[in-house]
């Protein structure tokens, strides 16, 4: 198994642990519910089904105990009229009473005459002959059906004044002619006592004794509304009605409202139906109490297996994150050696490129005011020397272009930042880019509303976005689309955190986005190294997107290129949000005249290298300027304190003997206080600079610089009052 797959495999493995150490249970626990269900449920079918056939049995004994009573007292009767039995009532009512003496469950024996007046009974002597008994149904089911059998329901006895119910049997010979009848009256008490002792006084097992019809002849426990009406249990009556022999049935009695699981067996010698039954709470109790006991070994098991499955989890996310963190180290690791490779070798290649520019601009200073020097003096009419030095100048331009790239992505110029729109940038550079891309490329600016403020070099920016605007329209040889939008973006902390030299914050972005053909990964891995290019011999130098890498990372910023090959590209500038916490005033530029000259002032040229002090010299002689000159600081200061009278200190940033320009400039104002100080160097020094930016007191000119650029800053700088705030930078 591969690492991914251990990876994605053991959090799934432990969650169907602990899944299965919950379901397993509960499906063992269901299984075993249902199998526990299904044996309660039988063994109450069982017990309700015994009960059933222990009270049809002693029902049936009693019945016939009744039927064999009546015989008898027939058999006594035999041959005597209505009016004999009136005369021997006496007797008759003793014989009577000593037949059912030894039934404790017959309350009476009454004989009847056809008419179903009452002749003899063992309840009452005289018998009352006034009462009738011809309303009985049994009596009218044996005077006209010809029975000679019947059982009446439940009634309050007319001579016993007691509850009961008949058994009836027919009076005298079979035959057609009706005698009377002979009743034997029973107790439902009798049964309802017997069914106490039978479920030991359980009330949630019931019993009843039915008549054929459903009227109910006696029932344990006793009903809770017992009336003359006849009681009949309707759910019942339909369950034998489907089944009238007997069987077994499951419902709610519409008697008393209760759930029952009965049992119920028609007598086959009687019109009677035996019924026992259990209520469904008492079932449903007896499995709760019997999974009560499973639930007791169960639940401890369960969560044991559960706790046992959380911890092996635990213990495995412990391990998983300390591998995560592992894993996120190393790779933190790694990213940090590549950034550090990355960041020492454009170090390296910036250190080299900032030497070669410093020497390269001394050179380029040398020759740039030799040839202006040379197209001032040349006579009239020397059309053809003046275009040989024309040209020789122009290449003087493009070799100054290059090395302030150089420059610019060794993080060596010198910045003059200012609070900056981007939208009003962009706006303002839009008619100009225009006329540069030309009218094959299509340019859209897509401006945030509420854009905050940066702090950067504005020419340099604007430098920045012509670069971007020309590398996008390079990479589209046949036209496309231009997009330049600003935003306010956040780079967090996880962006920052894989990205060096990136601190996260609050910036503004600025992106360039073209329709070309796009960049390979390799591609943009070396896109920000100096003379990179994709483009054939001749049409690119290489140096513009370096430029703007070392510019942004200079001003604090961060850049990124997102691209995907003929899918175009997107650089993505992003600048340090800037909060301005006072206004002042814009500094005044002057404005440049053409070649102004001096008026006898003095200027102390401190300089090392000989061509370049020379020219310089020559050329501020040539200006109408007093010219002092000194190959290091230490000459410097001599020459300021045997002079004095010096107006302007002329001096290089870089100076040898480890005395540099600006500690030239302070020693000299210490010795000529207000003398008024103007640097130039070809390559940055921290002496005038913090953080690649001018000190806010310094006057500058870059090397290489042409006579007319550097005759109006010395103008300038000489014409600045003395007690006015200096920071102008050409």
């Amino acid at each position: 198994m591969s690492e991914a797959s251990r990876e994605t495999g053991n959090p799934w493995a432990l969650r169907g642990m602990i899944i299965a150490s919950v379901i397993v249970p509960l499906l063992v626990f269901g299984a075993g519910s249902w199998l526990a269900w299904r044996s309660t449920l039988w063994e109450a079918d069982a017990d309700v089904r015994g009960a059933l056939a222990v009270s049809s049995e002693q029902i049936t004994r009693v019945l016939d105990t009744h039927v064999l009573l009546g015989h008898r007292i027939n058999d006594a009767l035999a041959g005597l009229t209505d009016a004999e039995v009136t005369l021997r009532e006496q007797a008759l009512h003793e014989k009577l009473l000593a037949m059912i003496a030894g039934y404790s469950q017959v309350t009476a024996a009454v004989v009847l005459s056809a008419d179903g007046h009452p002749l003899v009974a063992s309840s009452r002597y005289p018998v009352d002959r006034t009462a009738t008994f011809a309303d009985r149904d049994y009596f009218r089911a044996l005077r006209n059906a010809g029975e000679t059998l019947q059982i009446g329901g439940v009634v309050y006895g007319r001579l016993t004044h007691e509850e009961l119910f008949s058994v009836a049997v027919r009076r005298g010979a079979p035959g057609p002619t009706f005698a009377g009848a002979i009743l034997i009256g029973v107790s439902p008490n009798y049964f309802r006592d017997f069914d106490e002792t039978l479920f030991a006084g359980d009330t949630n097992y019931t019993a009843a004794v039915l008549r054929s019809d459903g009227t109910v002849l006696a029932s344990y426990p006793e009903l809770p509304n017992s009336s003359d009406a006849p009681q009949r249990d309707q759910w019942l009556l339909d369950a034998i009605a489907r089944n009238p022999l007997g069987g077994r049935a499951e419902g709610r009695s519409s008697l008393d409202d209760t759930s029952r699981l009965i049992a119920y067996k028609a007598l086959s010698s009687y019109p009677v139906i035996v019924m026992v039954g259990r209520s469904w709470s008492s079932v449903v109790l007896q499995w709760r109490d019997l999974m009560a006991t499973h639930l007791i070994f169960g639940i401890p098991a369960t969560l044991s297996l559960l706790l046992l499955s959380l911890l092996a989890t635990q213990q495995w996310r412990r391990q998983h994150a300390t591998l995560a963190q592992l894993r996120t180290e190393v790779e933190r690791r790694e990213l940090a050696e590549e950034a550090l490779r990355q960041s020492q070798k454009m170090e390296a290649v910036g250190r080299l490129t900032g030497g070669i520019a410093h020497d390269f601009n001394n050179h380029l200073t040398v020759i740039s005011s030799n040839i202006e020097l040379m197209q001032r003096r040349m006579p009239p009419g020397s059309e053809a020397l003046f275009k040989l030095a024309d040209a020789a100048m122009s290449g003087v331009q493009r070799a100054a272009t290059l090395t302030h790239r150089l420059l610019a992505f060794a993080r060596q110029q010198p910045l003059d930042p200012e609070p900056l729109d981007l939208g009003r940038m962009v706006t303002g550079l839009s008619d100009l880019l225009r006329r540069t891309l030309g009218e094959d490329v299509a340019i859209e600016t897509v401006l945030a509303g509420g854009l905050w403020q940066t702090r950067v070099d504005a020419n340099q920016l604007e430098n920045v976005l012509l670069n971007l605007a020309v590398n996008a329209r390079d990479a589209m040889p046949h036209g496309g689309k231009l997009t330049i939008e600003t935003a306010n973006a956040h780079l967090d902390d996880a962006y920052a955190a894989s990205r060096a030299e990136v601190t996260a914050g609050q910036y503004v972005m600025l992106a360039v986005t073209d329709t070309g053909m796009g960049m390979t990964p390799e591609v943009i891995e070396r896109a920000f190294e100096p003379f990179f290019t994709t483009k054939p011999l001749g049409q690119g130098t290489g140096l513009g997107l370096s430029m703007v890498y070392g510019f942004i990372k200079q001003s604090g910023g961060h850049v990124a290129i997102y691209s995907e090959p003929g899918h175009g590209s997107t650089v993505k500038v992003y600048l340090p949000r800037f909060i301005r916490t006072e206004e002042k005033p814009p500094a005044s530029r002057g404005v440049v005249r053409a070649r102004p000259r001096g008026t006898g002032e003095t200027i102390l040229v401190v300089e090392d290298d000989e061509d370049v002090r020379h020219s310089s010299v020559e050329a501020l002689r040539d200006m109408g300027y007093e010219v002092l000159e000194a190959g290091d600081a230490m000459d410097g200061v001599r020459l300021i304190v045997d002079h004095g009278g010096i107006d302007l200190l002329f001096t290089d940033v870089g100076l040898p003997g480890g005395v540099n320009g600006r500690a030239l400039a302070d020693a000299a104002r210490s010795a000529q206080p207000g003398l008024r100080v103007l640097f130039t160097t070809g390559y940055t020094r921290n002496a005038i600079l913090h953080n690649g930016v001018l000190d806010h007191d310094v006057h500058f000119i870059a090397k290489p610089f042409n006579l007319t650029a550097l005759a109006a800053k010395i103008r300038e700088v000489l014409d600045t009052p003395v007690d006015a705030p200096e920071g102008h930078v050409l």
